[in-house]
């Protein structure tokens, strides 16, 4: 670092703060310190940067999934506000089972990261008793905790399944369906909303809702159409957890010679870009997951420079896309 200091023509300060994105550094002086490490080869130690500081300059992010379209919106949000100030993601996938969720935050705290990120808030007593014990900061994502000790970005999954069971209810649809699959707390939640608005309107039938454990994707949209519509040809309308699974569906209505929605309307959840641009476009609920990951890192970075949130249990909310296929 003293050689970097040297070649750049600035204190050993300037350069420790300029690998930290520090503020107090100028642009032009990054510039200058950053070339400089570049041609001398110079990399900083993060091990030892560690031990000085008593910060890892990791955050520790537990995701259900990669492969799904929604966490990897939240990650490209929370490395928006991370990145520039220096902070690096251990990122880990827990593939929805709370086993694995376990195992990673006991992993991933050998590490020592300075906070924590995780989607969700249904976890084992185990991880729970982990989490509340964490001298550094947690913040939940996803969903909005009930817990008041707790602090979380997100929105409610249930007013979103109340939302689409009720624009349902209100297009006139009277034998209404809900079809489900990987059945973690956000999917059940939206069903639960789902058949809050029905039972006020007097149109729930609890036959009317197929459940499955498998792993969502759109040909088990096609496949969970085909069980629905067997055992209860007379469905008008199909409420499906998530919007891989609606277009699935959607796409198995062409080949069936099913008309959407004359025939039967359909609606998914999380706006999934696809979806405004399928034949007939897809109602869904749109959720804010960019942006839950922006402001769930800032709240995290808020709390490790000792700062309350003015909200702990901050409420994006979603919006109802009411299009075509209802």
């Amino acid at each position: 670092m003293a050689d970097v200091a040297h070649h750049a023509g600035t204190s050993m300060i300037s350069v420790s703060r300029a690998f930290r994105h520090s503020p107090l550094v100028s642009e032009a002086l990054k510039t200058r310190i950053f070339s400089a490490a570049t041609e001398l080869g110079y990399v900083p130690n993060r091990a030892a940067s560690a031990l000085a500081s008593a910060r890892s300059m990791n955050i520790a992010v537990l995701i259900p999934s990669m492969t799904n379209t929604v966490f990897v919106d939240t990650l490209a949000g929370i490395n928006t506000e991370l990145g520039p100030r220096g902070y690096q993601m251990l990122i880990g996938t827990t593939d929805y089972s709370p086993e694995e969720e376990f195992r990673l935050l006991r992993t991933f705290l050998e590490f020592s990261p300075d906070g924590l990120l995780i989607a969700g808030a249904d976890h084992l007593p185990s991880t729970s008793g982990i989490i509340e014990k964490l001298a550094a900061p947690t913040v939940h994502l996803m969903e909005i905790d009930a817990d008041r000790s707790r602090y979380s970005v997100g929105l409610s999954q249930t007013e979103g399944g109340y939302a689409i069971g009720r624009h349902l209810v209100a297009r006139g649809y009277t034998r209404i369906g809900f079809v489900a699959a990987q059945l973690d707390p956000r999917t059940l939640a939206r069903g639960e909303g789902y058949r809050q608005a029905l039972q006020e309107a007097g149109l729930y039938e609890p036959r009317r809702e197929l459940r499955v454990p498998d792993r969502s994707s759109i040909s088990l949209g096609a496949e969970l159409l085909d069980r629905m519509l067997d055992e209860f040809p007379d469905t008008d309308a199909l409420f499906f957890c998530n919007d891989d699974l609606a277009q699935g569906a959607l796409f198995h209505c062409q080949r069936r010679g099913i008309s959407v929605p004359q025939d039967l309307a359909l609606a998914g959840f999380n706006d999934l870009p696809v979806s405004a641009w399928t034949v007939p476009s897809l109602t869904t609920i749109a959720t804010p997951r960019y942006e839950i990951g922006v402001q769930a890192a800032r709240m995290l970075l808020g709390l490790l420079s000792g700062e309350q949130p003015a909200q702990p249990h901050c409420d994006l909310g979603f919006e109802l896309k009411t299009r075509e296929s209802t």
